[in-house]
């Protein structure tokens, strides 16, 4: 059966495409609900996909025809495409100062000689913004149409570098939530399109020793130091590294001494340092871990190195990587990397949208775990643990007189004083009055979102 998407949308387009689906492009003309009226927003963008989906099926005997709807939202004030840049200026402008939430309406058709089906649902995502100054828009845009977008921005693109984190679908937030594509086309019973989805399939259940509990995972350690490497290999094509061979083999050796006491030794870790400015660290599935040399600049000691490095193999240990991608509706990204040869355009495109995923950082209770398992590793591995604390508090200090840059290490891993507690907590240290205070911001913080 011939698939027709309706729209004209690039970043619509590519999403199809990384979900690994041949079809044609059936762009229509229909008059878009501006206003909800009575309507909720879900409704809104569900009706306008709805209108799309149907004037497009009009125009074909047969075929799967997909139609989406976007929106963005802050305090009950609809966003869509802005008419003009100075439209764009504002918009964006006026989004950063607050978090909004993205409306995507999602209509698939099953039109045959018989009958014409419809399926219809929607997904809705909350993203959260750096406050950005003028001369920081004007940047953006003279790199980026903010025109055929909702909300002025691309997720996908140079925005990410403005997006502090996504609460919910990252596809959603590009226009086309692939999650909730792939659950439609189950309902349609369009099993052929989805084969490659069932990758997730033959699932199994094992004890996690970072967790302490039994998890059950839908991917094999094979597949995911598979994606690991498809990832890493585009990463090397995109980010050079860093031509200092003292710093690599320095990373590697301590980089080693962790890997080798970490609760997680049936695969290979990799350690590469990359040769940017930025304040940084990041972790792939399936052992890889990256080090900024911006972050090499800023530590003191070899102690300070390895807690980093702890925390990252933290991540790995507990497979927080894998569990994003899967929590975010990512099944095109996981199908694309273990299926897909790498360094082909379409392995290159998921390996892209994988790793600005793992940019974005990780929640907060990941993140907290990743500190304690660094804390212990580093103590096992023979290194003061206490470098995981000078060194947060060195960032702390760093994120107080400089505003962060880009994919920062003080951005991507938030929380700085309540990742202070847990490490002394593991390191059963007693906590002082500002510790608990600490904590008493940190409640109040997340009630306000």
């Amino acid at each position: 059966m011939q698939i027709y998407l309706a729209s004209k949308s690039k970043a619509r387009k590519k999403l199809l495409e990384k979900f690994g689906l041949k079809f044609k492009l059936l762009p229509v003309q229909v008059a878009e609900r501006k206003k909800r009226g009575k309507l909720t927003f879900a409704q809104m963008v569900e009706r306008n996909a709805i209108d799309k989906a149907r004037a497009a099926a009009a125009k074909v005997k047969e075929g799967l025809i997909i139609a989406a709807d976007t929106i963005c939202v802050q305090d009950g004030k609809i966003f869509g495409k802005p008419k003009s840049l100075p439209e764009a200026r504002r918009m964006l402008e006026r989004l950063s100062r607050k978090p909004q939430w993205l409306y995507s309406g999602l209509a698939v058709v099953k039109k045959t000689k018989d009958q014409e089906k419809l399926v219809v649902d929607y997904e809705k995502t909350k993203v959260y913004m750096d406050k950005l100054t003028r001369p920081q828009i004007e940047s953006y845009f003279k790199k980026v149409s903010p025109l055929d977008k909702a909300g002025s921005f691309d997720i996908q693109g140079r925005g990410a570098f403005f997006i502090q984190r996504v609460q919910g679908c990252f596809y959603n937030v590009v226009g086309l939530p692939l999650g909730k594509l792939y659950l439609i086309f189950k309902k349609l019973g369009l099993f052929c399109f989805i084969a490659g989805g069932l990758i997730l399939s033959g699932c199994s259940t094992e004890y996690n020793l970072a967790t302490k509990q039994e998890e059950t995972y839908y991917y094999s350690t094979d597949r995911e130091v598979k994606m690991g490497r498809a990832i890493d290999q585009q990463v090397a094509k995109e980010i050079k590294s860093d031509p200092d061979p003292l710093q690599q083999k320095r990373v590697e050796e301590i980089g080693k001494k962790i890997a080798a006491v970490s609760d997680r030794k049936e695969i290979d870790y990799h350690f590469r340092v990359l040769d940017e400015d930025e304040i940084n660290a990041v972790s792939l599935p399936g052992g890889y871990v990256y080090v900024y040399r911006g972050l090499l600049d800023k530590i003191d000691n070899d102690d300070e190195l390895a807690c980093i490095l702890a925390h990252e193999v933290g991540h790995i240990v507990a497979r927080h990587s894998i569990k994003k991608l899967q929590a975010m509706q990512g099944y095109a990204v996981l199908r694309v990397l273990v299926a897909v040869a790498p360094g082909t355009a379409q392995a290159g495109a998921a390996a892209d949208a994988a790793f600005t995923q793992f940019l974005l950082g990780y929640g907060r209770q990941d993140e907290l775990l990743a500190d304690q398992l660094g804390a212990r590793y580093a103590k096992l591995a023979g290194y003061n643990p206490q470098g995981m604390v000078t060194f947060l508090n060195k960032l702390q200090d760093i994120h107080r007189r400089m505003p962060p840059r880009g994919y920062s290490y003080y951005k991507t891993h938030p929380y700085v004083p309540d990742r202070i507690r847990v490490v002394k907590q593991e390191l059963g240290e007693s906590m002082d009055f500002d510790d608990y205070i600490n904590i008493e911001q940190e409640t109040y913080e997340q009630a306000t979102f």
